[in-house]
């Protein structure tokens, strides 16, 4: 659960510093499946591409999240999350939603997936 736990304060900081860039890759396995908004992409060097990809965009961002919580009768966990940024070009911006999460024996997460509540927050990586 520390993993999980540190995933969003690592994904923040990680728009301004490559060591917390690294920490964030981390927390998740090599093999790592990843799900945004039903668009789903394999392996760590994918996960990093999506990462920078975020920064690239945004100039800034800060998530709150309530806390993750088990799935009743599964092996995954979720939590319910908010961002808000700065996007590259200057405008701000807000969204909701919830990640779903899993993690390996080693406690790495090996599965992460990103239901925000826009249902097109990321069109532009579904390549």
């Amino acid at each position: 659960m520390e993993n999980l736990n540190r995933y969003f304060d690592l994904f923040d900081q990680s728009c301004t510093s490559e060591q917390a860039f690294e920490e964030l890759v981390s927390l998740f396995s090599d093999d790592i499946v990843f799900v945004l908004n039903g668009h789903e992409k394999q392996g760590i060097e994918n996960w990093k591409l999506f990462v920078k990809m975020v920064f690239k965009e945004n100039a800034d961002i800060k998530h709150m999240f309530e806390g993750w919580k088990a799935v009743e009768g599964t092996d995954m966990f979720e939590t319910p999350w908010a961002v808000c940024g700065k996007r590259a070009f200057g405008s701000v911006f807000t969204q909701t939603g919830k990640d779903i999460a899993k993690l390996d024996k080693n406690g790495k997460i090996s599965y992460l997936e990103n239901l925000p509540d826009d249902t097109n927050m990321f069109d532009t990586y579904k390549n």
